[in-house]
This record gives structure tokens, C-alpha cells and sequence, in this order.
């Protein structure tokens, strides 16, 4: 079992399995049908006043992944976590995201969590 994160754009692939959108807004110019995901826990993201401070480049990223990681300890977004927690126990999970660098976005940071 594997945690993968990708770009929602990318056309989905047999291995993704469980395609798991982690953006709290719909992607722009993406039809469901093409997007094929299958969960969509938009309190799992980062809050819009940490994504916002990220955005206007006056942090790291690694200062960003360690508030996000601490708005994850909210009762909600823990709660989704575990969730996510059990797909990845019954196979193979594919975080989406429209970040253009999904490297350096909210998405790794689960993926992280998620596999320890």
C-alpha cells in the first residue's frame, strides 16, 4: 500500500487507487467525470489564512507544513485524517491537488503523515 500525490489534472491511472482530492476548492476547468475522485474531505486543507500567508511568499515551506500539521490537530481535520488513515490501509491512495508544484504543497505534508 502507497500514498502518491499528483496533480488532478494528470489523467488518472489504474495504479492511483483511491483518488483523494485534498484542495477545499473545486479545480477549475476540471469535469467530475474526468477527475474521477473518489473522496473529497475539504477540512482535511489548510485553513484560508494559512494558505493565503504561504501564497504571499513571506514563509517557508517548512515552517508552512509545521502550522498546517498543527491545524491537523483540530477535532475535524483529525478526525478526516483517520479516515484517510483507512484507505491507505486497504490499498493504494493518490492525493490530489491543482497546486502547479505539488512538491512543496499541503499535499506532501499528508502524504508524509500518512505513511508514518
Amino acid at each position: 500500500m502507497s500514498v502518491r500525490v499528483r496533480r488532478v489534472y494528470d489523467p488518472p491511472e489504474p495504479a492511483d487507487g483511491t483518488r483523494v482530492l485534498v484542495d477545499r476548492l473545486w479545480p477549475r476547468g476540471l469535469s467530475k467525470d474526468a477527475a474521477r475522485v473518489d473522496e473529497w474531505p475539504k477540512a482535511l486543507t489548510p485553513s484560508t489564512e494559512l494558505r493565503r500567508w504561504y501564497h504571499a511568499g513571506e514563509a517557508s515551506y517548512e515552517e508552512f507544513a509545521e502550522r498546517y500539521e498543527a491545524e491537523l490537530d483540530g477535532d475535524e481535520a483529525a478526525e478526516l485524517l483517520g479516515r484517510v488513515r483507512d484507505l491507505v490501509r486497504q490499498g493504494d491512495v493518490t492525493l490530489l491537488t491543482a497546486s502547479k508544484t505539488p512538491e512543496r504543497s499541503h499535499a506532501t505534508v499528508l502524504a508524509r503523515l500518512l505513511e508514518d
